[in-house]
Order: C-alpha cells, then structure tokens, then sequence
C-alpha cells in the first residue's frame, strides 16, 4: 500500500486508489460530475494547497531564491494544526490504503505536491 504523487488529468495508474485533489480550484470546464472519470480526482481536498497568495507566489518564482520562499511559506502554512493532522492521517493511512494526491502543475520540482511529497517523507508515509 501506498501514496502516489500525481498531475491531475494524467492517466491512472493501475494501483494509484482514490484520487485527492490538493488544488485551490476545480479544472476549469470540467462539469463537477465528469472530474473522477476524466482522471482529474475522487475528491478535492483544498485544505492541502496553497493559500492564494501563496499560489501566486508560486506562479511568479522565476528563481531559486523566490521558489524556496515559498517552499519555506507553504511549509509554514502545513504546520498549522488543521493541515498537520491531515498529513499525519495520510502518512498512517499510506501503510495500508493506496491513494495519490495531485495538483495541475506539470513539472513537480516546481510545485506545492513536490512539497506534499517531502512533508509526508517526513512522517514515515509510504509512497510509491
């Protein structure tokens, strides 16, 4: 069993479980009732992304300087006592459901589940 980082609307992978969406926002166009079949996500869990500033902070980092003042941002905002217990409860979890967490980010280095990735590193979670 475990959890899976994955792009939103990339296809399934066999064993990758129930999807969880950590966006800030539904996929543009894509009916409510189309999201699971269309391989964006199960079921979206915005509590998990980044906070709208933050996003566009994200979005504007052109550098390493700026990337990792969001990393350090977002990691202060998932140390908050809500977010934590989430993670906690998906690090357990990881031992025996498998699931994946996504975002619509294409490059992962340069993404807040590259972040989700290291946070949940850190608690013992099995990832794929």
């Amino acid at each position: 069993m475990s959890v899976r980082i994955v792009r939103l609307g990339s296809p399934r992978h066999p064993r990758e479980g129930l999807r969880i969406g950590t966006v800030r926002r539904p996929p543009r166009g894509v009916p409510k009732a189309r999201t699971a079949a269309d391989d964006w996500y199960d079921v979206w869990y915005p509590e998990l992304s980044p906070s709208p500033d933050l996003v566009k902070k994200a979005l504007a980092a052109s550098g390493d300087r700026e990337w990792q003042a969001f990393v350090r941002a977002f990691r202060k905002e998932m140390a908050e006592p809500a977010p934590r217990r989430t993670l906690d409860l998906l690090a357990a979890l990881s031992a025996n459901a498998d699931f994946s967490l996504g975002c619509y980010c294409e490059e992962e280095a340069r993404c807040h589940r590259s972040v989700l990735r290291a946070l949940l590193e850190e608690r013992g979670a099995a990832l794929a």
